[in-house]
């Protein structure tokens, strides 16, 4: 690389890149940076010009990234990071906060624990206002893309940019309507019954569904829903089995008789997952502190 060149690498250079790399468009590109697609075209020809590598190239209708562009891309994010944390900001008031908060959580983790968190924001935080959006099966990409700022789940990403939490305990047992069916007393009753099961819109299998076929174990499905709010529903009034958090219990399944699973699962642990440069944020930290005195106070209540 021509020295010269380095000085090319603004931090607007950099922020552009990512943007660029995140759309896999030039147009989309220059929307998300609210700026002219020919303002973001000639940031690319000086980026080309300092780093020595045409960065992207036309892909059909397209473009896609270079080998050196993928290679490079976890490097600037980290560059950008750390620009970013060299300063805190104001300092944190949570009663004269204004700002929206994103929580992926899927409706098991969302039921759980986020009303009571609303509670709290209304009483001191009333200007922070709470966004929550499904996770799946979280990737980092939803934290190192700002697509939220916080995810609830038993699954995380592996990844050495991505922080976490554990905030509580649970298993995965058989709920049942006790007004139609006893509880299933054995494996092969378990695995003959009529099941209500669960597969993520996004087409990810869950952990359950993935043992289930390690073991060389197939159940009768009937009835397949994309989210846990789907059980009780299709539960009531039949004779039909649903495999699901034991913390269910508490709320969205209140109604129904559970027992615990016929074979081998292990238990898990509900995840606070963040990204590193948030980790010293004086706002990020507050609430991820309140998140984590929702759960603390629930686990007091369940011992």
């Amino acid at each position: 690389m021509n020295p010269v060149d380095a000085f090319n690498l603004d931090i607007r250079a950099l922020v552009t890149f990512i943007a660029v790399l995140d759309e896999g468009s030039v147009s989309r590109a220059a929307v998300k940076l609210g700026v002219s697609q020919s303002a973001v075209s000639h940031t690319l020809d000086r980026l080309r010009q300092a780093l020595g590598d045409p960065l992207f190239v036309k892909s059909g209708r397209g473009i896609t990234p270079t080998r050196y562009a993928l290679q490079a891309g976890p490097h600037i994010r980290q560059i950008l990071d750390d620009l970013h944390s060299l300063s805190s900001g104001p300092p944190f008031s949570p009663q004269t906060a204004e700002f929206t908060f994103t929580i992926a959580a899927n409706d098991y983790q969302r039921d759980l624990l986020l009303p009571a968190l609303v509670t709290i924001l209304r009483r001191e935080a009333p200007g922070i206002r709470l966004q929550v959006i499904p996770s799946g099966i979280p990737s980092a990409d939803l934290l190192r893309k700002d697509v939220c700022d916080l995810i609830i789940s038993p699954h995380a990403p592996e990844a050495t940019d991505i922080m976490q939490r554990g905030l509580m305990a649970d298993r995965m047992v058989v709920f049942y309507d006790p007004d139609q069916r006893e509880a299933p007393q054995d494996l092969p009753e378990y695995l003959k019954a009529d099941h209500i099961a669960l597969l993520f819109a996004t087409g990810e299998k869950p952990s359950l569904e993935i043992s289930l076929t390690a073991q060389g174990l197939t159940r009768r499905t009937v009835v397949t829903v994309s989210n846990f709010s789907g059980l009780p529903e299709f539960l009531r009034g039949t004779d039909m089995l649903a495999t699901a958090p034991e913390l269910m219990s508490k709320h969205l399944l209140r109604d129904f008789a559970w027992t615990p699973l016929p074979f081998d699962f292990k238990p898990f642990t509900l995840l606070m997952l963040w990204h590193r440069r948030n980790q010293n944020d004086p706002a990020h930290r507050w609430l991820r502190n309140q998140v984590n005195s929702v759960a603390a106070t629930m686990n007091s209540l369940n011992p």
